[in-house]
């Protein structure tokens, strides 16, 4: 089945058609280190680790760039978000950044998150920018005014083209909210002036000062990627104004298409008072951390509870959502976990090999559904079916043979492993046998320390266990299953 992709600049699904066959090129927006990352930005980072993992599961040789943005995203004050940060820890710019970047690569590692290829920090790549925002100065698409640069929207006829934005047809002046050196409403920033107080500053053609937000993707992802690359990626609480001031600055600047494909993932939403869905954010103070839910659940538990969800589509958080979605992924990692503790010992044999027609039909429907926009709830879905027949097979044929609980595994890791997520690393459980066995030893102890209610004993050995990276998993019915963070 060809890919068919829902492209968000055409509003319908299309076959996906890479420029150069066998490659793809990918930018996606990353997120404004001045804080921890919450469950919001693991929706948008896990949806698109999915869709990176089925494109190169599928052959493909991918450039994934994610952008750090450390500098020129403003609020709604005017004031940088940074250095808002920064004031009221009494830090330095560069510490919030390095402590927050290191906090979300954090959170990211442990959420099975595989790191972008590269990760160009905004700050870093001033003078690209600077360059751009002159190439569209010479170009009639942006002007000076007093040390600030704006993009003239009326200048390019393709702007609202992603958002389905109309440019308010008045003349500059017309509203109160309009900026005195603005021409028209809906020019943005490329360059902004630096007051005196303003830390984060460096020299230009148009004084000191600072890039805009929505100029840095643009100069890094032509630095990276090119003029025209294949997919763009990025939450869809952006599509404007980011997005849209993206494509009208590097189209008008390069004249060329930017990206043939936009992607943009639905929020993440957490119920308001009255019950009714809001989007997850730091402004509204409704988040939670991702820190805070990895010290709760493993953190397939969170992949498979944002793969419950399409990627384009918004999902709601609350801590039933999420245990309905432990509950059904537990009982996919008993099955894997009792597999793959079988093929320790398992005969030569060819019992229980009914099963192998169960896996080929798996793979079709897995398969299909990520080929349709990488619909990941009916692929996660397909494995949970999947897991009923292998559960089935453990209780009725438990002299299953190698090869049949070897392909087994293959599946699991296959689908679950390399392209959900969902299912831990198989080197995982493979460690060398004297070591599982000791692990398993005390495991058995802490089960007997809990039956006799020594639960000093049993935390210590749970304690002892996790500051080397063992995860234990207590299951109401199955025991105790571990695992290699």
């Amino acid at each position: 089945m060809t890919l068919q992709i829902y492209n968000m600049l055409h509003r319908e699904k299309m076959p996906f058609e890479p420029i150069n066959e066998g490659k793809i090129n990918m930018y996606v927006c990353g997120p404004t280190v001045y804080d921890h990352a919450h469950l919001g930005h693991a929706k948008t980072y896990v949806s698109f680790d999915i869709i990176v993992r089925y494109l190169r599961a599928r052959g493909y040789d991918v450039l994934y760039v994610q952008n750090l943005t450390d500098v020129g995203h403003l609020l709604d004050t005017g004031e940088d978000r940074i250095l808002k940060k920064a004031r009221q820890s009494a830090s330095l710019p560069m510490q919030i950044v390095e402590t927050y970047t290191r906090s979300y690569f954090e959170d990211m590692d442990a959420l099975g998150v595989a790191r972008p290829d590269i990760s160009p920090r905004a700050s870093g790549h001033v003078p690209e920018q600077i360059e751009m925002v002159r190439q569209l100065i010479d170009k009639g698409h942006a002007y000076e005014v007093d040390g600030n640069v704006y993009f003239d929207v009326r200048s390019w006829e393709g702007y609202g083209k992603l958002s389905n934005r109309q440019i308010e047809k008045q003349e500059a002046g017309s509203r109160e909210e309009v900026r005195s050196d603005k021409r028209h409403p809906d020019d943005f920033a490329l360059w902004k002036r630096a007051e005196p107080e303003h830390i984060m500053r460096w020299d230009s053609p148009w004084g000191v000062g600072f890039p805009g937000w929505h100029i840095e993707c643009s100069a890094m992802a032509r630095k990276y990627l090119g003029e025209t690359f294949d997919i763009h990626g990025g939450g869809i609480d952006n599509i404007f104004p980011h997005n849209e001031c993206e494509i009208a600055q590097s189209e008008a600047c390069n004249d060329a298409e930017f990206a043939r494909y936009w992607l943009l993932v639905g929020s993440l939403m957490v119920p308001d008072e009255f019950g009714n869905p809001v989007k997850m954010s730091k402004s509204l103070g409704n988040f939670y951390t991702v820190k805070d839910a990895l010290a709760l659940h493993p953190p397939q538990v969170i992949r498979a509870f944002i793969a419950t969800g399409h990627y384009r589509k918004p999902i709601t958080f609350s801590e039933k959502a999420l245990s309905d979605a432990r509950q059904g992924w537990e009982r996919m990692f008993t099955a894997v976990h009792f597999t793959r503790e079988k093929l320790r010992t398992a005969p030569e044999s060819d019992e229980g090999n009914g099963i192998l027609e169960t896996i080929k039909q798996t793979r079709t429907q897995f398969y299909a559904a990520m080929d349709d926009d990488f619909n990941a709830p009916v692929a996660l879905s397909s494995l949970y079916d999947f897991t009923r027949e292998v559960n089935a097979m453990i209780r009725n044929v438990p002299d299953a043979g190698k090869s049949v609980l070897q392909a087994i595994e293959d599946a699991y890791t296959e689908m679950g492993t390399e392209v959900l997520g969902v299912v831990p690393d198989t080197t995982l459980f493979a460690n060398p046998e004297r070591e599982a066995d000791l692990i398993r030893l005390l495991v058995e102890i802490r089960a007997n320390a809990r039956e006799d209610r020594n639960f000093a004993l049993s935390d210590q050995i749970r304690d002892h266990l996790a500051e080397r990276n063992i995860s234990l998993l207590d299951t109401a019915n199955q025991g105790t299953f571990w695992q290699v963070l």
